[in-house]
């Protein structure tokens, strides 16, 4: 039996939806950037947040603990473009205090649970 058969559905980790949220968001505030940024720091900002949920998705149908691990990592990195993404967006005046602090303290929720996670895969793989 592999280890992703006995992990919950990826639908069921609070990481996985709250990530999910977090790209909801991430499209909303990126539908107001200017139309120039369309192709520019928009598109990264939304395959960064996209890139969390699809990433713990994968490593979840992976066959070992190991994979399971380094998907995990891959989406914690994610974790982190879209979180110095946010700071540029917030420098550049594409978004306001507010949303960027909101945005900027999710993303640190999540990348605490991400590490939580991965340290509880490796301790129990």
């Amino acid at each position: 039996m592999s280890y992703s058969y006995c992990v919950q559905d990826y639908r069921r980790l609070r990481v996985w939806q709250q990530s999910k949220a977090l790209t909801v968001e991430v499209y909303a505030i990126t539908s107001r950037f200017p139309p120039h940024e369309r192709f520019g720091l928009a598109a990264q900002m939304r395959r960064a947040a996209v890139s969390l949920t699809s990433n713990i998705a994968e490593g979840c149908g992976r066959d070992t603990p190991r994979e399971l691990s380094r998907f995990t990592s891959i989406a914690a990195g994610s974790a982190h473009e879209l979180e110095s993404q946010m700071y540029n967006a917030l420098a550049l005046g594409m978004v306001d205090e507010d949303s960027a602090s909101r945005t900027i303290d999710a993303v640190g929720e999540i990348k605490a649970m991400l590490f939580a996670y991965r340290a509880s895969v490796d301790r129990n793989g």
